[in-house]
């Protein structure tokens, strides 16, 4: 995996991720969305004990040339982790077989909610 961080200078957009240096493999798009998932199910909020996509921190997965660019939050905007967190989900996606690239974007509109937690997430936590 090779990360890429690219700024064409003042007022140019910044180009970055983690893409693949080596072949991918052939793979169909629902398969490859079932494979990101599974993935974001590996990687647990460090202060609440419920992986990251069931806790509804991620807004949107978007694939287009086995490149992947997912919109992601955080509980909160002074998470400590939020300078790390991004990368390490990137990497995590970069990682899934089909994957050509993964770019991870931190977004705060709308803010993250516990309404946003799935409903195993929920019961996992005693909440309901």
């Amino acid at each position: 995996m090779e990360e890429f961080k690219q700024d064409d200078g003042p007022g140019e957009s910044e180009t970055r991720g983690t893409f693949s240096d080596g072949p991918v493999a052939e793979i169909d798009e629902s398969e490859l969305r079932e494979g990101i998932v599974e993935a974001l199910k590996t990687v647990y909020d460090p202060e609440i004990p419920v992986n990251i996509f069931d806790l509804g921190l991620i807004y949107d997965i978007r694939i287009r040339d086995r490149v992947v660019e997912v919109d992601m939050t955080l509980t909160a905007p002074g998470c400590p982790v939020a300078h790390t967190f991004p990368g390490m989900v990137e990497r995590t996606v970069a990682m899934v077989p089909g994957v050509a690239g993964a770019i991870v974007d931190l977004v705060w509109d709308p803010p993250w909610t516990p309404d946003l937690i799935s409903e195993a997430a929920r019961l996992e936590l005693g909440l309901i």
